[in-house]
């Protein structure tokens, strides 16, 4: 059953070393993280699952110890999902499940088991909201720490330039996540998300399956979009 949420955004600039000098602009953002994470910590998990969008060499699951770096990023730093395992993982972890090692670690997570999970940004709400239900199923009592972002189109500058309907999109988002309403995460439109580049989408909805009748109540930590990029922070408990 699926006892707390946190859902955080997973650009790499969320990790001062590769944002360098641009590092304060997502102070509040870390914090939110911070205080979002701390939120699972208290609901004391059998399970933690990381879950965030990947490209098709990084999907499916990926076990406790498993590695990844942001060298892409010009940055030479290694992370790990939870605890090293001693064991060499088979691939690296996608940049999304990175970004949500590196949150971990930065506030000492100890307080479950971690896995990951990598999910194709095109996948259909349905087998989203089923593998959410699955999920749920794992343990007594599971955690998700959910990455992703909302639209890449808020302003001329965005990686997807200007679209009007991404500040619409990225409000809907936001109210569904601070209300943790799984019914209105559902109903966000699968096209619209892939057109406005939100990578969030597909994760927010394997959420939304699992805490079908969990009952859990939201607060929204964080919403901004200092990149032309949409930034959401939530806690469920």
């Amino acid at each position: 059953m699926l006892v707390a949420a946190a859902v955080c955004p997973c650009p790499p600039l969320l990790v001062p070393e590769v944002a360098a000098g641009a590092a304060p602009e997502l102070d509040a953002a870390r914090t939110a993280c911070t205080d979002a994470l701390g939120v699972l910590a208290a609901a004391r998990p059998d399970l933690l699952v990381v879950i965030g969008p990947a490209a098709r060499d990084g999907r499916g699951t990926h076990p406790e110890g498993a590695a990844g770096d942001f060298r892409a990023f010009g940055v030479d730093l290694e992370v790990r999902l939870g605890q090293d395992r001693g064991t060499p993982p088979d691939r690296p972890l996608p940049p999304s499940l990175a970004v949500g090692a590196w949150l971990l670690a930065r506030t000492g997570w100890a307080a479950a088991p971690v896995e990951g999970l990598g999910v194709g940004e095109p996948l259909e709400t349905a087998r989203c909201t089923e593998t959410g239900r699955e999920l749920a199923r794992r343990a007594d009592r599971v955690a998700l720490l959910v990455m992703g972002d909302g639209s890449a189109c808020r302003t001329v500058k965005a990686p997807g330039y200007l679209d009007e309907r991404a500040a619409a999109f990225d409000a809907a988002a936001a109210r569904a996540l601070g209300a943790a309403d799984p019914d209105a995460l559902t109903a966000l439109d699968e096209e619209l998300a892939r057109e406005l580049k939100a990578a969030g989408r597909a994760p927010w909805q394997v959420l939304a399956g699992a805490a079908g009748g969990a009952g859990l109540d939201g607060r929204l930590l964080y919403d901004d979009a200092p990149y032309g990029v949409g930034y959401l922070v939530a806690a469920w408990s």
